[in-house]
């Protein structure tokens, strides 16, 4: 993931700020203490030119073996083209049973339609998306840099018609969404009144989207590295995190790692897993061949 790339990463403050007072107030309401209910940890990509030293040799098929090794991906693919149904039943059959795909939408509704008169083509693309069956996991939609907050009814009617059976998502990146308090309360209760969760990207360039603010019992963190050794650190960081708010009433982690260079995510995810399990007492897989 490029956004928000930095020529020189270690110019950058990366501690975490604070949780947000509204992120206390949503987990003790609405969580339970008692342990996570759902933890995955993934990458963004399972294609063997970007996950370069990943797949042992000989490997026939690349999500097979990456769902062997991974719980979960950060399905980028479904934003770059409206794949068909039988394509979606494919990837059904190939992935392990416990594994689940979290797409993103479409950038023909997002980025193209910029969510205007986009019933039709979201209708298709659940209906798509429906033949993951129990291995769909949260749907995500990101919106681009130039979708300012004079566009939040546009949001809202989206989030309004999505089918609340499937989890959502969202992220924004005009930086008007958060430099103004006001705007980022009404778009925080926009996101509260329609349960949808509120992505945290975790990016040296844009840290206003550290904005720890939780609508939901759903922490949806999108880590992008910056192939520095301060990507080790700030996992540390985040383990430390989640354990708060773990602690508070957080029900649900999706963590998925990203590099500028790829090739680095599965190191960074394996780290991860392996700092989670320690913390958490939980036993996900740690991809084998990084060990």
């Amino acid at each position: 993931m490029k956004f928000g790339k930095v020529e020189n990463p270690e110019d950058i403050d990366f501690n975490l700020p604070e949780t947000h007072v509204d992120t206390i107030k949503t987990l003790n309401k609405e969580g339970d203490k008692e342990g996570f209910k759902d933890v995955r940890i993934g990458c963004a990509k399972w294609n063997r030119k970007d996950l370069k030293n990943f797949y042992p040799r000989g490997t026939k098929d690349e999500l097979m073996y990456y769902s062997s090794q991974f719980n979960s991906i950060e399905f980028n693919g479904s934003f770059y083209r409206m794949y068909p149904e039988e394509q979606f039943k494919k990837w059904y059959e190939k992935a392990e049973d416990d594994f689940k795909f979290f797409p993103k939408v479409s950038r023909l509704i997002s980025h193209l339609k910029r969510l205007n008169e986009t019933r039709e083509l979201t209708d298709d693309f659940i209906k798509n998306l429906l033949q993951l069956k129990e291995k769909l996991g949260m749907v995500f939609l990101q919106m681009p840099e130039n979708f300012s907050p004079k566009f939040i009814e546009r949001l809202d009617s989206f989030f309004a018609y999505w089918p609340k059976e499937i989890p959502l998502s969202a992220e924004v990146r005009h930086e008007n969404w958060y430099a103004d308090e006001t705007v980022a309360n009404e778009f925080y209760d926009v996101l509260k009144s329609r349960d949808i969760a509120h992505i945290i990207t975790d990016t040296a360039g844009r840290r206003d989207l550290i904005h720890m603010r939780l609508s939901n019992t759903t922490a949806f963190i999108r880590y992008n590295g910056a192939n520095h050794g301060s990507d080790y650190t700030r996992l540390d960081d985040w383990v430390d995190k989640l354990e708060e708010w773990q602690k508070e009433g957080l029900q649900n982690v999706y963590f998925f790692v990203h590099q500028n260079v790829e090739e680095a995510s599965p190191l960074l995810s394996a780290y991860f897993i392996e700092k989670f399990n320690k913390r958490f007492k939980t036993d996900i897989q740690i991809p084998k061949t990084l060990k």
